[in-house]
C-alpha cells in the first residue's frame, strides 16, 4: 500500500510539473513572435487555466504532502509579474490630485448599431458619454450611419468643444475623439488592414501638451456562424464539435494575432520616439493582457488597469468570450487612479474603461 501511494505521488507530481510548464509558456508567451510562432503565441489566453490548476496543486500538497508545496511556489513567484497585470489587486490606493483629468475609451459599436436617439429614448451610448463627465474621450468602432447621426451625437455631446472624426477606408470602421481641451492635431497611422488603425492627437492640456493614440487593432473576424460553431461546443461538448470548434478559433486567433503583432510594432515605433512626453495609449486592442501585441506596446509605458484597477476587467462580453481587450497605457510620468472597466452599460459588445490621470 506504501508503494502503491508512493506511485500515485509521482504521478500527481509529474502532471503538476507538466501543468507548471504550460503555466511559465503561457505566463512568458508574450515574448514569442507570432508571426514566427502564431499557435504558441496564442496560449497566454490559457493563463488563467493553467494558473488555477497550479494553485489547486498547491492546495493539494498543502494536505497530502507539504514538502512538495515549494514547487508550486515557486512557479507563482515566477509568474507573479503576468499574474499581476493580469489581476491586479489595488485596494489601498491614494486619492486622485484635484488636478486630474478624467480619461474614458470605449468601443461603442457603431454606437450601438445606430441606435435611435431621441429625447424620450435616448441611445445608450450617448446617454451614458454625455454623462460620463469624462474630459477626453476616444472611442472605436465609431461608424455613424448617417450624417444624421453624426449630428446627433456631437448635438449629445455638445460639452465637448473639440471634436475629431476619421473613417477608415471603405468606411466599415473609425475613430473619434472628444474632448474639453484643444486638440492641436491628429494624424492617422494607416496599417495594411484598411479596417483597422490609429489616430495620433496632440491636445493641449493646461500648460501641458498630451500625446494620445486612440487604436483598433486587428480584431479575430468570428463570424456569426463560427460563434454559433463555438457555442455549440460550449453548450453541448462532444469529440466532434469540439474538434471543429478548437480548429475554427485556433485559425482563427493565429491569423489575428500574427496582423496585430505587424500593428503593434509599428504602433511602438511612434510611441518610443516620444520617451519624456506626457503619452497616453488607448483603444481596442483585441488581445488580452498577456499577448504580445500588450508587452510591445507597455513596454515603454504603464498598464494603467494593473497600477489602479482590481480583478480582471473583462471589457470584452458577448459570445461567450470573456477578456480584457481593451486598454490604457501611460507613459511613466504621469499616474492613473481608479481605472475602471464600466460594466454599467451594455449597449455595445465592449464595456468602456475609464481613469482619471495625473499629469504632474
Amino acid at each position: 500500500m506504501k508503494y502503491i501511494g508512493r506511485f500515485l505521488g509521482w504521478i500527481l507530481l509529474g502532471i503538476n510539473v507538466v501543468i507548471a510548464g504550460l503555466l511559465l509558456l503561457s505566463a512568458y508567451s508574450p515574448y514569442i513572435q507570432p508571426q514566427e510562432y502564431p499557435l504558441l503565441s496564442c496560449i497566454g489566453l490559457a493563463f488563467p487555466i493553467f494558473w488555477c490548476a497550479n494553485f489547486l496543486f498547491l492546495l493539494f500538497w498543502l494536505v497530502v504532502y507539504r514538502k512538495y508545496t515549494l514547487f508550486p511556489i515557486l512557479v507563482i513567484v515566477a509568474c507573479w509579474g503576468t499574474l499581476r497585470t493580469y489581476f491586479p489587486i489595488n485596494l489601498f490606493e491614494e486619492e486622485k490630485p484635484e488636478n486630474s483629468i478624467k480619461f474614458l475609451s470605449y468601443n461603442t459599436m457603431a454606437f450601438a448599431l445606430g441606435e435611435k436617439h431621441t429625447k424620450e429614448s435616448p441611445n445608450r451610448v450617448l446617454a451614458y458619454l454625455a454623462a460620463s463627465d469624462a474630459d477626453i474621450i476616444c472611442i472605436q468602432e465609431c461608424i455613424w450611419m448617417s450624417r444624421m447621426k453624426q449630428k446627433e451625437a456631437d448635438y449629445a455631446l455638445r460639452n465637448y468643444r473639440y471634436k475629431h472624426y476619421y473613417s477608415f477606408a471603405g468606411g466599415f470602421n473609425g475613430l473619434a475623439c472628444y474632448s474639453r481641451y484643444p486638440i492641436l492635431s491628429a494624424i492617422p497611422i494607416k496599417y495594411k488592414d484598411s479596417r483597422n488603425g490609429s489616430i495620433v492627437y496632440r491636445i493641449a492640456v493646461g500648460k501641458d501638451t498630451l500625446t494620445v493614440f486612440n487604436n483598433h487593432l486587428e480584431s479575430n473576424k468570428i463570424e456569426a456562424s463560427e460563434k454559433a460553431i463555438y457555442q455549440e461546443m460550449i453548450d453541448t461538448p462532444n469529440k466532434e464539435n469540439i474538434a471543429s470548434g478548437s480548429r475554427m478559433l485556433l485559425k482563427k486567433l493565429t491569423e489575428a494575432s500574427a496582423i496585430r503583432a505587424s500593428q503593434a510594432d509599428s504602433l511602438v515605433s511612434y510611441i518610443k520616439e516620444l520617451q519624456g512626453e506626457k503619452v497616453v495609449v488607448c483603444g481596442d486592442f483585441n488581445d488580452s493582457p498577456v499577448s504580445y501585441a500588450h508587452r510591445v506596446v507597455g513596454q515603454y509605458l504603464q498598464d494603467a488597469f494593473a497600477q489602479s484597477g482590481n480583478g480582471l476587467g473583462i471589457s470584452y462580453h458577448e459570445n461567450r468570450f470573456y477578456f480584457r481587450i481593451d486598454h490604457v497605457f501611460l507613459s511613466k510620468n504621469m499616474k492613473s487612479y481608479e481605472c475602471t472597466v464600466d460594466r454599467s452599460v451594455k449597449a455595445s459588445d465592449h464595456y468602456p474603461i475609464w481613469c482619471y490621470i495625473s499629469l504632474e
